[in-house]
């Protein structure tokens, strides 16, 4: 793309495996879908540039890297400060949708250096016994959020976090954090550097970023139309999320965590983007997205649900398969 001054971007991650880099391109098209202009633009730093689709090549900025330069599983998050070139970024991960445009978000953030999404946590459990954690470091709390999101204003702040948060990521289990799949977890590292410098997360209101994880309750998307909402279902019901504060909520970006991906509410929506850009979305491609990948899952959803109980019974549980997005 044009070599244009640019002060606010939205940034992403997609390296290593390809699913990561396909995972990227597809929140790609979810931004350049709900922003048409280019007051905000879109980085993309890939070590694999020649999985790129060519018809973003000229819509994205492609950051290429080598592979593992910047570390390898959550520690790629702690090398931000280094990606940077606008004045604003917001970092997203690559395993989400944008389901409307982000100025506001822009609006909302100016003036925090390094900030995330969430609140505080002093003590309980979070990677880590965190009241043991806040008095090994004399702090009174550190933030609590979901790292699928962070936001960095250029400058010698966020440099300093970040590099402390690195720092950190030497001393981890001394520290007493616990690995996420055998790995460090940027989320915490981050809290910890972010409080030790003073800097403070927007306090969620569960409009900026949700996940089904936090609302098991159920969700329904449309990204074209920009509808969605996601449940997490009031307390006594068995699915209630004690930890998330909300029950319905409507936020602008949707995290996919984990094996959401492969479902088809997130499927049917990729390949709907893949239509809109190429200027194909119509009766036809929406019968298509609902035919071949929305109905057949949710029919095989529909028996499985009949018929597990039973394939127990008579066979057992079957062995959980490692998740190919498992560096």
């Amino acid at each position: 793309m044009k070599e244009i001054e640019q002060t606010k971007a939205v940034l992403t991650i997609g390296t290593g495996k390809k699913i990561f880099v396909d995972l990227a391109v597809n929140l790609a098209r979810s931004f350049l879908y709900w922003h048409p202009g280019n007051e905000i633009i879109f980085q993309l730093v890939t070590d694999q540039p020649e999985l790129i689709p060519p018809d973003l090549i000229d819509k994205v900025q492609l950051i290429t890297i080598k592979p593992g330069e910047l570390g390898v599983g959550f520690s790629t998050k702690l090398h931000l400060d280094k990606l940077v070139t606008c004045r604003q970024t917001l970092f997203i991960d690559s395993d989400c949708l944008i389901f409307e445009p982000l100025g506001h978000l822009f609006n909302r953030f100016a003036g925090h250096q390094v900030s995330v999404v969430g609140d505080y946590i002093a003590d309980g459990e979070w990677f880590g016994d965190i009241a043991a954690i806040c008095k090994q470091f004399n702090l009174p709390h550190i933030p609590k959020f979901n790292g699928g999101l962070y936001y960095l204003e250029k400058g010698s702040i966020a440099t300093e976090v970040y590099s402390q948060a690195r720092e950190l990521e030497k001393q981890y289990d001394e520290i007493g954090f616990v690995r996420l799949r055998n790995r460090p977890n940027d989320e915490v590292l981050m809290a910890l550097a972010m409080q030790l410098h003073q800097q403070t997360p927007l306090i969620d209101d569960g409009t900026i970023m949700s996940d089904p994880q936090a609302c098991p309750g159920g969700y329904k998307i449309d990204v074209i139309k920009g509808k969605r909402w996601m449940l997490n279902p009031p307390h006594p019901h068995p699915l209630h999320v004690t930890w998330y504060p909300f029950e319905k909520v409507t936020p602008a970006i949707v995290h996919f965590l984990g094996s959401y991906t492969q479902n088809y509410p997130y499927k049917r929506e990729v390949y709907r983007l893949q239509k809109a850009e190429a200027k194909q979305l119509n009766f036809f491609s929406e019968a298509a997205a609902f035919f071949f990948i929305q109905f057949p899952e949710q029919t095989k959803n529909f028996f499985k649900g009949i018929f597990r109980p039973v394939y127990h019974m008579l066979f057992g549980y079957r062995k959980i398969k490692q998740s190919e997005r498992v560096v």
